[in-house]
């Protein structure tokens, strides 16, 4: 078997199928594509580097299953998402997301190019020092992408707190009958006048109002996160995971949504204290 000029493979007898190992370095706009044939001695080439798009991936799928060869892919987990995977799992082939921190890197091999990095993934794929993570359907990255806006909400009510309080301590004003975010701590912020400026007075007052803001949008998320949980296909084992103490809808959603399937793990889910 060999590879021709642009990459396709043939063989010497044609009724043989050959396993390919190919390689995806994955960024927003471009792929790079490294081929491995079949074999410890197989050969491993660059294929060359195509556009990110279905059309594209298409056509790479024909060129590489010309003379009955079977390619296999697989690409690291990164920002660009799991839509390659889907595309090329409904077109047929096996596609494999690997994370970034279960590859095999040599020591003090520093240099990063998008072939080289194409290369390797084919070379490791092949020889079977690879491991694909689960990957979640569209439902289940559906309710991720949800639960993650409202971490990130969650991270501005926080972030919007303390910039309020900072803009209190530099003015020397402090609260000192309890614990802050109670109700008389936020009588004590909406009854306070005691900026010398106008300006200072609409400073502070912003400052409120970003938190209110941010608190409104957690309040909308969390929501949505309950209307949304009924029609999930996990939502038993939501509601499964909320009868354990101290588990409310947002940790129970959070914990499914991240996971998935919790019978994948090694510790199975009965084995939970509580569960039932």
């Amino acid at each position: 078997m060999f590879f021709s000029a642009n990459g396709n493979c043939s063989t010497e007898k044609e009724h043989k199928s050959q396993m390919l190992y190919v390689g995806l370095d994955v960024h927003k706009d471009t792929i790079a594509v490294a081929v491995a044939e079949d074999g410890r001695g197989g050969e491993i080439r660059f294929h060359g580097t195509i556009v990110n798009s279905a059309d594209a991936v298409l056509r790479l799928t024909k060129r590489l299953t010309k003379n009955r060869c079977t390619p296999s892919f697989c690409y690291e987990a990164g920002p660009c998402g799991y839509g390659l995977h889907r595309h090329l799992t409904k077109l047929g082939f096996e596609c494999a997301v690997v994370s970034p921190t279960m590859i095999p890197r040599k020591t003090g091999d520093r240099i990063k190019t998008n072939r080289r990095d194409a290369e390797m993934l084919a070379r490791l794929w092949r020889a079977g020092k690879l491991s694909a993570i689960w990957t979640p359907d569209e439902e289940q990255e559906a309710m991720r992408d949800l639960i993650r806006a409202r971490k990130q909400a969650m991270d501005a009510v926080k972030t919007a707190k303390q910039q309020l309080l900072s803009f209190l301590l530099r003015h020397g004003l402090r609260y000192e009958n309890g614990q802050y975010w109670t109700q008389r701590h936020r009588r004590w912020l909406a009854e306070m006048r005691r900026f010398r400026f106008p300006h200072q007075q609409l400073a502070f007052e912003e400052y409120k109002r970003a938190v209110t803001q941010a608190e409104d949008r957690v309040a909308t998320l969390d929501k949505v996160i309950d209307d949304a949980i009924p029609g999930w296909h996990f939502a038993p084992v939501v509601d499964a995971l909320r009868a354990l103490r101290g588990v409310n809808t947002t940790i129970a959603a959070t914990v499914v949504a991240e996971i998935g399937d919790i019978t994948r793990s090694r510790i199975h889910a009965s084995s939970w204290p509580g569960w039932g």
